[in-house]
């Protein structure tokens, strides 16, 4: 599957979001390098939100909206926090770099009629509107996108890993996923190195890494996620401890046999680390009741482990339905690795959990 070959199954849509996840990982990374702690919003889970993942959120729902205006997005954010006086200054940043992020001059394979390039800045209430585009609440029929414009909002903010994250759906099978990581070295082996990465897969047709500085028309690597053995073998983990249950994680490792140190990444970037072989195993096992993962927080990164030969699954075994809404249902975890090593994941969560359970008796 080529960025630019347009012969192949959503390849229009490949090429126009490969392009709108590059803006705005150039404007989030704009944004981290003149952060003003003042921009900084907060949510009902009390994690950071900055300007940035509004503007980014505001560019790429813009550009979907001018070149698939039917299609439903569910995102991550609204825009109610904008609309009111006290958010004047955050709204006033937000427009500025949004539309200078989506009239900056076009890039190799990019096209004008996309609404990119000089004079095609927006007005206030069409970026407001092009936020809220992300309210829809999902399904099981249609097409529909899933956008998390800054996923690893910790890690943004500590200059870490973070990722934007675009995907679609067709009657709720992911078809296409592409994921920008503007910190990820572009090659493990050597982490000091270049950086900035995209990350693109479309179903039948592989995953591949794009340099983040020219992804339509650059160089472009396969992946496949390769053979480990227990040796080898190692966990990619979230680096904060809320987001998955990291005590379990290290049992399970011990009924594998892992002996290597888990490699902790925050986002969707753990699912482009293990596409391309950084690590063999992706653990989120949930911590404590009631939270339920958002589809945008998985959708691009399963099919991206699928295309590059891997399995995605919940703890249990069985397949991450996204039919359900903006949520994946009830919280049974996520488990991603390569196809030889998923049923002993699978069969060291279920030893572990019994254990689990038995000690609570």
């Amino acid at each position: 599957m080529a960025a630019n070959d347009t012969a192949h199954p959503y390849a229009a849509e490949t090429q126009i979001a490969i392009a709108a996840v590059r803006r705005a990982c150039v404007l989030t990374a704009s944004v981290f390098n003149k952060l003003v702690k003042q921009e900084t919003l907060t949510k009902d889970d009390k994690s950071p939100v900055t300007v940035g993942d509004f503007a980014a959120q505001a560019v790429i729902n813009t550009i979907l909206d001018r070149t698939f205006p039917d299609d439903p997005i569910v995102g991550e954010e609204d825009a109610t926090d904008l609309r009111i006086e006290s958010g004047r200054a955050l709204r006033d940043r937000i427009v500025e770099l949004a539309n200078d992020t989506l009239s900056a001059d076009l890039q190799p394979g990019e096209k004008e009629e996309w609404g990119l390039g000089p004079n095609h800045g927006r007005t206030v209430d069409q970026l407001l509107d092009a936020i809220d585009r992300g309210n829809y609440d999902g399904g099981r029929t249609g097409r529909m996108w899933t956008l998390d414009p800054i996923d690893g909002t910790k890690g943004f903010l500590r200059g870490e890993q973070y990722a934007v994250c675009l995907a679609l759906l067709v009657d709720a099978r992911v078809e296409l996923g592409v994921i920008g990581c503007p910190n990820l070295p572009v090659a493990a082996s050597n982490p000091s190195g270049p950086r900035g990465c995209i990350f693109v897969a479309v179903r039948g047709q592989g995953a591949y890494q794009l340099l983040l500085d020219n992804p339509l028309g650059g160089e472009r690597t396969k992946l496949t996620i390769p053979t480990f053995t227990a040796e080898s073998l190692n966990f990619l983990e979230s680096v904060e401890k809320a987001h998955a249950k990291l005590s379990f994680n290290e049992r399970v490792s011990q009924i594998l046999g892992v002996t290597r140190a888990p490699t902790r990444i925050d986002s969707q970037a753990k699912y482009c680390a293990l596409a391309r072989g950084d690590g063999g195993v992706y653990l989120r096992m949930p911590v404590g009741s009631g939270y339920k993962e958002k589809i945008w927080d998985h959708a691009a990164g399963s099919i991206l482990v699928e295309e590059a030969g891997g399995v995605i699954s919940d703890g249990r075994g069985e397949p991450l339905d996204f039919s359900l809404g903006r949520t994946l249902g009830e919280n049974y975890g996520i488990v991603a690795c390569g196809k030889d090593v998923h049923p002993k994941v699978i069969a060291a969560v279920k030893q572990a959990k019994a254990e689990e359970a038995q000690s609570q008796l």
